[in-house]
């Protein structure tokens, strides 16, 4: 839902509330717009004349209000592999303004103890968020660490806006996030490349984890590399979810691979730094905040060797000593949460070790304990938010049951407990409503008879240049335009190129927020590059579009953002122009989806991508949302508006303005 500050009347259907009119646009240094204002960008003589035309007829003066439009690298906005741009130039087009500030920034971010910790500064980054990592060969078996790099792997991911990073936490955060979006790239992109070699009939043998920790680390991408931090690690959070322990080592929160207890000197004192509670041993995760977290050593873990007592020393040294100096230690959770069937590992925050002793362990051997409390005033687990939850029968706030009224797989449940104001009416639909004289050209199927698992063989695979989805139904990463398998294929309906069109697979529910009307979140842990939920409403005319009024921040601008299969010289994708100059808008104001609730953020977790599958015009995608990186349950799911700034204007002419409420770390404070 857009962010706004009045809701609509749930017993008047026709009242909405006019908003003031806004032109769309390119984001900050991407096509026409650059930080600085609106100027033409730097083209080839082959491709000169064409932008000036394509510039001239996408952009018509329009008097809708406040039109969404796709965010940088996405949908048109995505820029293919441009090659000879310096770094330099690089780092200011992602950065933007202030950009000798954030590269200064960008080599030394702030750790706990007030120290420096110096992280590489992106190597291989351009415009479209995409980064080059060397393929290595090697063995499979070991992981393929010692082959030599014969490929590269392009691979795009969804940046954040670099906005107001006025400090070294919000500048961390934002770099802590579009790490971890290129290592989760990476390993979907090796994870298909190993799909496809048994064409899903195979067990995945590599250590994908490790290669692309291997990758990234090659590439620069670390932070605070070797380095132990005491206290909290910058940019990382409480709830952050990561999917294997290489991930801790990346972002500098547990620098083990294996041991639990993450330790050194400090102040002349060994002490422990963090551990990770992940059940290997006989440890309490319960949910009180007292952790009884079990020594190491002893070979009491699947070991061949004969069990002895733990003894006092390295880790469990250092366990002993924060007893006495009270210093923070950093408790990760790996375990199964929920009901959910895939391992995960979530910071849990800080605490403190309040005591320790020794007793005979399982193997009959004597093993130490710790007892750690959680240091109050810290944000709550959000599995442990939900757990609580389910304890009562019925949820607390809960105003509305299911608001697609049974349409959707799973009920969607909208949930207030700020007011007593339910959401605005609207109808419920799952298909978009074309105009009665719009008939979508039919797309032509392909003629597998298995899932397309051989991404050489199926017609729509080639389309993509390989399947853009993981046999898991996540996307591999962020495409001007997928093509998944529609009716006209002949695949089957589990098909691994048939997943937005499912629908929704997450249990999500509408829930009002403090200062942005209704928002979405998810009751479970939503992998990144899952597919969440499809835009839909009615698709209209720019021309009819701009005859409704009260709809403004329920409008999705489309048409003039086409995919075209060529590319220009200087090796970037643009759109094509519709014969007639006109385009289409998605209006969800009146019949919609959950799509409908989502709100905007300046540093958002979800983004929206061109989807075809039921008709074959590339002028009228699909607009799916799929996840920029692991969400954890409870956490809003945003994404870009992308509205323009300064180009909204009242009747008189004069330029209007609306303060940004997402509350994301680098804000821009404006939304238009």
């Amino acid at each position: 839902m857009a962010a706004s500050t009045s809701v609509l009347d749930c017993q008047d259907e026709e009242k909405m509330l006019t908003k003031p009119s806004a032109i769309r646009d390119y984001p900050p240094g991407i096509g026409r717009t650059t930080s600085t204002g609106r100027v033409t960008p730097k083209v080839t003589a082959s491709s000169g004349d064409y932008l000036q035309k394509a510039g001239a007829r996408r952009f018509p003066a329009r008097k809708v209000s406040a039109i969404r439009d796709y965010p940088a690298l996405c949908g048109p906005n995505f820029l293919s592999r441009s090659k000879g741009v310096c770094e330099d130039k690089l780092m200011d087009g992602h950065l933007g303004g202030g950009a000798e500030e954030m590269k200064r920034k960008f080599n030394c971010l702030a750790q706990g103890d007030g120290s420096k910790a110096v992280m590489t500064p992106r190597k291989s980054l351009n415009h479209s968020g995409m980064m080059l990592v060397k393929k290595t060969e090697g063995n499979a078996s070991s992981g393929g660490m010692d082959g030599k790099c014969s490929d590269v792997y392009n691979v795009n991911v969804p940046l954040l806006r670099r906005g107001n990073l006025s400090s070294d936490h919000s500048y961390s955060r934002n770099t802590v996030r579009e790490i971890m979006r290129w290592f989760q790239a990476v390993c979907r992109k090796l994870l298909q490349e190993e799909e496809a070699k048994f064409k899903g009939q195979g067990k995945i043998r590599r250590r994908i984890d490790l290669e692309a920790a291997k990758i990234l680390k090659k590439e620069g991408k670390y932070v605070n590399a070797g380095r132990l931090i005491f206290g909290s690690v910058p940019g990382v959070e409480i709830g952050d979810e990561f999917d294997y322990r290489v991930e801790l080592n990346l972002v500098s929160l547990h620098r083990n691979l294996q041991a639990g207890i993450d330790y050194g000197m400090h102040n002349g004192v060994l002490l422990a730094a963090s551990i990770v509670a992940s059940g290997g041993y006989d440890d309490e995760l319960d949910n009180s905040g007292v952790l009884i977290y079990s020594g190491h050593g002893g070979n009491v873990m699947h070991s061949k060797k004969k069990p002895e007592d733990q003894k006092l020393e390295r880790g469990n040294l250092a366990l002993k000593n924060s007893s006495k100096e009270k210093n923070p230690v950093r408790v990760t959770r790996g375990a199964f949460f929920g009901d959910e069937s895939r391992k995960r590992y979530v910071y849990d925050g800080l605490y403190e070790v309040e005591t320790y002793w020794q007793e005979r362990g399982p193997h009959g051997k004597m093993v130490f304990k710790f007892q750690l409390q959680r240091i109050p005033n810290q944000p709550e687990l959000p599995w442990i938010e939900l757990k609580n939850s389910k304890k009562f029968t019925l949820r607390k706030g809960l105003c509305v049951i299911d608001i697609s009224h049974g349409k959707e797989g799973l009920p969607i449940r909208a949930v207030n407990t700020i007011d007593d104001e339910r959401p605005p009416p609207f109808e419920y639909i799952t298909r978009m409503i074309y105009p009665d004289w719009l008939h979508p050209t039919p797309a032509k199927g392909c003629n597998c008879t298995d899932r397309c698992s051989d991404p050489t063989r199926c017609s729509c695979a080639v389309k993509n240049g390989g399947i853009p989805f993981n046999h898991t139904g996540c996307i591999v990463e962020v495409k001007p335009l997928v093509y998944e398998c529609g009716p006209s294929c002949k695949c089957p309906p589990d098909c691994y190129n048939r997943v937005s069109q499912r629908g929704i697979k997450f249990p999500l529910e509408v829930y009002k927020t403090d200062k942005r009307g209704w928002g979405v979140r998810s009751l479970r842990s939503i992998p990144s590059g899952s597919f969440v939920c499809e835009y839909i409403g009615e698709l209209l005319e720019d021309k009819e579009a701009e005859q409704r009024t009260g709809h403004d921040e329920y409008l999705f601008d489309i048409g003039n953002n086409l995919i075209s299969n060529g590319i220009l010289s200087d090796g970037v994708f643009m759109p094509e122009v519709s014969r007639d100059g006109g385009g289409f808008t998605i209006d969800a104001a009146r019949y919609g989806n959950l799509g409908r609730f989502f709100n905007h953020s300046c540093a958002p977790n979800m983004y929206a991508q061109n989807v075809l599958y039921d008709h074959g015009d590339r002028k009228i995608p699909h607009i799916m949302l799929f996840a920029a990186e692991n969400i954890s349950p409870l956490k809003e799911l945003t994404y870009d508006y992308n509205y323009s700034k300064d180009q909204i204007f009242d009747s008189d002419g004069n330029i209007k303005k609306k303060d940004c409420y997402c509350g994301s770390l680098g804000c821009t404070g404006r939304m238009y």
